[in-house]
């Protein structure tokens, strides 16, 4: 199945995998976990061999809806139900928090839920509306991961550069005590405005630190760099995307105004790694968009590392 989606819903707009219901306005945790899929839960039962002996130390996670078998943990392994989840965000967020996507993937295995924050902030002259991402999975494969991410309502684009001035994400293992694990992220996420803040300052001061036409041309350059002996079709190649960027630069409508700084540069190539075409179209080369990656680096932190070295 596409993108690996088993079950989810959107708000408004439809995902690019084209799967899913799509909602016309954000809903409250109590339809959201339906309109999801996700109101299941997790049951954990013993292991037995074909000879019916039990096997010790492990469970197997169970998915209550349909007797799937999800995964095979250690006994030491701590579920966290879908509906924790939500539970998690509305006390998080507050009461009217509102749901913008939320979903099963991989049958089940892993879930997601995606929160808008009530509060929307305006930096460096653009609308910046935060939102809480909440993934986990029920196969014993991952970490139960939480983070704040700002999305530029104009074009729809997540800024994910490599902000190092404020905690903006929490991971916890299913072992241990875990909802002391959830308080602790409570504690963590609280931070969110701190978080905004300094972000604030750090796009303030990225819309300060002006760039050159030259230095962009440079900074493409070396972020798109050319095989030292390019074969014509390496080339044309290699050039069509380098023209792409430049354009998403000095043409895209919501970065007429914001002058020519290290800002702008960082959102049209933030531009770029989202939403161009690659070189080769793959079965999956919609979910690897952000993984465009330079010196082992993805784009967008190579590109935040270059302006902030200038």
């Amino acid at each position: 199945m596409a993108a690996n989606v088993e079950t989810m819903f959107s708000v408004r707009e439809k995902p690019w995998h084209g799967l899913g219901t799509i909602v016309r306005e954000a809903p409250t945790s109590a339809d959201a976990i339906r309109l999801a899929g996700l109101d299941w839960h997790v049951v954990q039962e013993p292991i037995y061999t074909n000879f019916n002996k039990l096997v010790d130390g492990y469970r197997a996670n169970v998915r209550s809806t349909d007797r799937k078998v999800l995964g095979v943990v250690s006994e030491r392994y701590k579920v966290v139900q879908n509906v924790e989840a939500f539970s998690f965000t509305d006390e998080l967020l507050g009461r009217g928090v509102r749901y913008e996507t939320a979903g099963s993937l991989q049958e089940g295995r892993k879930v997601w839920l995606l929160a808008r924050l009530p509060r929307e902030y305006i930096i460096a002259g653009d609308r910046i509306s935060p939102y809480l991402v909440f993934s986990n999975t029920h196969d014993g494969s991952g970490s139960v991961k939480v983070a704040i991410t700002p999305v530029r309502v104009v074009c729809n684009n997540t800024l994910n550069l490599a902000l190092g001035t404020a905690k903006r994400s929490f991971s916890m293992i299913h072992t241990g005590n875990i909802q002391d694990k959830i308080q602790e992220a409570k504690d963590t996420l609280f931070m969110a405005e701190e978080y905004m803040d300094c972000l604030g300052i750090e796009f303030e001061q990225l819309r300060r630190q002006k760039v050159t036409d030259a230095q962009v041309k440079e900074y493409i350059e070396l972020l798109l760099p050319m095989e030292k002996e390019p074969t014509p079709i390496q080339s044309k190649n290699i050039i069509r995307l380098r023209e792409d960027m430049m354009k998403r630069y000095y043409d895209a409508p919501d970065l007429q105004k914001v002058g020519n700084n290290a800002y702008r540069f960082l959102n049209a190539v933030s531009d770029f790694a989202t939403h161009s075409d690659p070189l080769r179209r793959t079965e999956n080369y919609n979910e690897n968009l952000f993984a465009r990656t330079v010196d082992g680096n993805p784009i967008i932190d190579r590109a935040y590392q270059m302006v902030k070295a200038a």
